[in-house]
């Protein structure tokens, strides 16, 4: 491993696997550089980090300074690279990072240089877990009928990753049916403490999904970014970021009986939302901790998107080395991080020296049972408060008569159901129940708790309602096995709640069809039907689009909801259901004690277990293994294909970049308000079959039946331009009364599609901006969301604020993001969005300064106000200067750097 060492940390460190390097951070406190004792556990990694590539190049002797003497008192306000371990990406946003790479191959081959220069110059792992979806369910084949639809939808797609995973260095596939990317980092490929070159260094990571931060329940750093921003790491590329604030988070006390870690990590985002985590570290520290499982911390971890921060993090101590002896990792690399971890003072200890930016504090013994929803998974609901949470949500949030919230439920034991019953479903039924996402199928006490709640519900007699599609998706092989191993794999399954996939299904919107009865009785009644699923996203029109409330919960709390089929009960105080004897059961009646679940833990789950899933994981898949490689140094990109295409970011891509230029006449292609989520702006989910996507690839002799997911499509840029805001759920307020990817052509006032308005604003040369409000861009690290904006002719973002990701991500495709100045909005300003816009950038573009704009509104009248830039660091102008990330990646190779 290179190195100047300027500072002389490197050292040796005897472990029982040999002696390895260090480069030790108590060096710093010698050289009185620091107050290196003070600095939280997740700042240390990252000085650790600079330490180690300190090359007074990309990462100076000045970054290690001004990370050593972090304040927690004082706002960040200087950039800091950062140079992570390793990539993870999963295969919906994996697919368009390999086109890129291709891409970029293709382009150094047309421009002369040596295409076997583009290469990811860090390990990468691409988990293929995105592409299953709940076709079949309820009955013992429906895992093996979902494995054989997801390779055929997604064969072209699998071709392409196994031609690279053949083609390029240091890029790995764990093919599909292993489990949930999340998962398989934690039971399987994070190392806590890595070593390459011969030197030892803490593990780290960025991945193209939000939810990455999971890790940082085993003391691993990470978080998710963009598929371009995890392109240009893969390609050498430090990540530049604003030093963040940490906020400590400080649990004591043990969980009540009847609250599991779901509940916590529910209260968790609640309190963190409300105290806005936005681009700040969350770093948990407490006595609690002593006794908390990794697969807790993991569940906690898992969330931080949610409750808003870049990450969650747990630092190393006895439970990570517990965690790494139980999943199998070996006794040298458990040795390896205690060592490590204690000499760098990296390891968790209960002494109070470390200064926080701010504190916050939990009992756990105050946690209650708990729900989210019916949008956001911040809006916990107390478990015997749901069922009037909902009748309010019916009337105020989904705006139906309030006679319908106070409407009598149907009696779901009298006579036999069928089409006609189902013609009867009333608001509140639940027609989706899942035990799904990384969030929970990692933590064996919740699954567990929930095939004990499934064997004495069976035994009570209870049983699910036909209507509610009920599905398991472990996240891995590992949970079949001790779910097996526990003898309760044949309850779970005689409520139907057979495993459907190991995969990331339901949470995602890969929920598959409802009945078509039960999909017909929905839409021509208006229902408001409910999902309840075991997840961490719940945002509206995700899960299915003709579910509108949707709840998450534990799985013990998902498999309750599915018997009782409706939302409009309270759990605690009321009856479950009734048994087959006409008896009513109460959930407390079935609910297992805290200390049931901890035997069965002890007795089922061993190494043994981690080791035979995870042994064969490269050709375990007999499927994958019959796929054959097509192509060699250079991608044969296919004319035809509707699956991967080229797109046209590199093409005719000049030596130099022009400069910064204004933005003049530009028209306004969306506007939205508040908490606009890349749910509502990238492609995902079902492809209508009249919409410009759709309309596509009839074009191309695509049946609907074979249109597949926009995620399956990833790798097509024609069709997930098209899908770009096309969420049914989208709300532009230029066309009020639509909901969908509509638009006004403001020319002549027309209202079509807002791909069809793109097309003709581009071919009059007319640039094109979203208008919005507060957090745009919540959610997922869909790089999505950057590039469809970017084709669609987006030059510039104006939003009262952004999502830390997706702003990122809009500055890597040369897209200008630009926020009002505090106490100014788009209504204060009275701008309507139907006139025309003039910007003021130009090549002398700082971080962060103020931006004028002009907006010249229909009527004539002219209204001046200035805006603040947020390209943040003086790399990101490089990045807008050149059109994006990867420009400048593919310049700098070019020009023999």
């Amino acid at each position: 491993m290179k190195t100047k060492n300027p500072f002389g940390a490197e050292a040796s460190l005897s472990t029982t696997g040999g002696n390895v390097g260090i480069f030790r951070l108590n060096r710093l406190a010698e050289l009185k550089l620091g107050p290196i004792d003070q600095l939280p556990y997740s700042i240390k990694v990252l000085l650790e980090s600079c330490l180690r590539n300190t090359d007074n190049f990309e990462v100076t002797e000045e970054d290690v300074n001004r990370l050593a003497n972090w304040n927690a008192a004082a706002l960040p306000t200087v950039e800091m690279p950062f140079k992570p371990a390793r990539v993870i990406l999963q295969d919906f946003t994996g697919v368009p990072c390999v086109v890129d790479l291709a891409s970029m191959r293709a382009a150094m081959k047309r421009a002369g240089g040596d295409a076997q220069r583009i290469n990811p110059l860090v390990p990468v792992d691409l988990v293929i877990d995105h592409s299953v979806q709940v076709d079949d369910y309820g009955n013992p084949q429906a895992l093996a009928n979902n494995s054989r639809i997801e390779f055929e939808r997604n064969r072209e797609r699998y071709e392409f990753l196994k031609w690279g995973q053949k083609a390029f260095k240091n890029f790995s596939v764990v093919p599909p049916a292993t489990g949930i990317i999340h998962q398989v980092n934690l039971e399987y490929l994070a190392k806590v403490v890595q070593v390459r070159d011969g030197v030892a260094f803490p593990d780290s990571l960025v991945g193209t999904d939000s939810h990455t931060t999971m890790i940082n329940g085993l003391g691993v750093l990470g978080w998710g970014v963009g598929g371009i921003e995890a392109e240009a790491c893969m390609l050498g590329q430090p990540i530049y970021m604003v030093t963040p604030q940490v906020v400590g988070f400080r649990l004591y006390g043990q969980l009540p009986e009847g609250s599991n870690a779901t509940d916590l990590v529910l209260t968790i985002t609640q309190i963190l939302r409300r105290h806005n985590v936005v681009e700040k570290f969350v770093e948990f520290y407490g006595q609690g901790l002593a006794s908390m499982t990794v697969a807790d911390r993991a569940t906690i971890a898992n969330m931080a998107p949610e409750y808003g921060a870049t990450m969650g993090f747990f630092p190393v101590d006895e439970q990570t080395l517990k965690y790494l002896r139980l999943s199998g990792r070996g006794p040298h690399l458990v040795d390896l991080v205690e060592r490590y971890c204690k000499e760098q003072g990296l390891w968790r200890t209960d002494v109070d020296t470390i200064k926080y930016s701010q504190t916050l504090e939990l009992d756990l013994a105050t946690v209650l049972p708990s729900v989210a929803g019916p949008r956001r998974p911040q809006d916990r609901v107390e478990v015997r408060a749901v069922k009037q949470s909902f009748r309010t949500a019916l009337v105020d949030t989904f705006k139906k008569a309030a006679d319908d919230a106070a409407a009598p439920r149907l009696d779901r034991w009298s006579g036999t159901w069928g089409n006609d019953r189902w013609a009867k479903l009333t608001h509140g039924d639940i027609t989706i129940a899942a035990i799904t996402s990384c969030t929970n199928t990692s933590n064996p006490s919740v699954m567990l708790a929930a095939g004990l709640l499934a064997k004495k519900a069976v035994e009570k007699g209870l049983h699910v309602p036909p209507y509610v599609k009920t599905s398991l998706a472990p996240g891995s092989r590992v949970v079949t096995e001790y779910l097996d191993a526990a003898g309760l794999t044949p309850f779970l399954d005689k409520l139907g709640f057979n495993t459907v996939g190991y995969g990331c299904t339901t949470c995602i919107g890969n929920s598959g069809p409802l009945p078509e009865a039960i999909a017909k009785a929905v839409e021509s009644r208006d229902l408001v039907v409910a999902s309840v699923l075991s997840g961490n996203r719940n945002f509206e029109g995700r899960i299915n689009p003709h579910v509108k409330a949707n709840y998450l919960a534990s799985p013990p709390l998902v498999v309750a909801y599915a018997l009782a089929g409706t939302m409009d009960v309270n759990l605690m105080d009321e009856p479950l259901a009734k048994n087959d004897k006409g008896e009513p059961v109460y959930l407390r009646d079935i609910w297992p004690t805290q200390a049931e679940v901890a035997a069965l833990e002890e007795k089922t789950l061993s190494p043994a277990m981690f080791h035979r899933q995870y042994a064969n994981v490269a050709d375990g898949n007999q499927d994958w293994n019959h796929i054959p490689v097509k192509g060699g140094e250079l991608y044969n990109f296919d004319a035809d294909s509707t699956y991967i295409q080229e797109p046209s970011f590199f093409t005719n891509l000049s030596a130099e970049p022009k400069p910064i230029a204004p933005i003049k006449n530009a028209r306004v292609l969306v506007m939205v308000g508040d908490s606009v989520t890349t749910d509502h702006i990238s492609p995902a989910g079902s492809i209508k079959k009249d919409s410009p996507a759709g309309h596509y690839l009839i074009e191309h002799h695509v049946q609907p039946l074979d249109f597949n997911s926009y995620g399956a499509r990833r790798g097509n840029d024609r069709v997930m331009t098209r899908g770009t805001f096309a969420n049914i759920r989208l709300r532009n307020l230029l066309a009020p009364g639509t909901e969908g990817g509509v638009t006004k052509y403001l020319p002549t006032g027309e209202v079509m599609s807002i791909y069809d308005a793109s097309m003709k604003y581009q071919a009059d040369k007319v640039p094109l901006l979203v208008l919005a409000g507060k957090d745009y861009g919540m959610g997922s690290s869909r790089d999505w969301a950057a590039k469809g904006a970017f084709l669609l002719g987006v030059k510039a973002v104006l939003a009262e604020s952004f999502e830390r990701i997706h702003r990122s991500n809009l500055v890597g495709m040369g897209v200008l993001p630009l926020v009002y100045k505090p106490g100014q909005t788009r209504a204060s300003l009275g701008i309507t969005g139907e006139g025309t816009f003039a910007i003021s950038v130009d090549d002398n573009l700082e971080p962060k300064q103020e931006v004028k704009v002009r907006y010249t509104a229909p009527d004539g009248k002219t209204l001046d106000f200035v805006t603040v830039c947020r390209i943040d660091t003086p790399v990101e102008i490089a990045y807008y200067r050149n059109g994006g990330i990867l420009q400048t990646v593919l310049r700098k190779m070019l020009a023999g750097g």
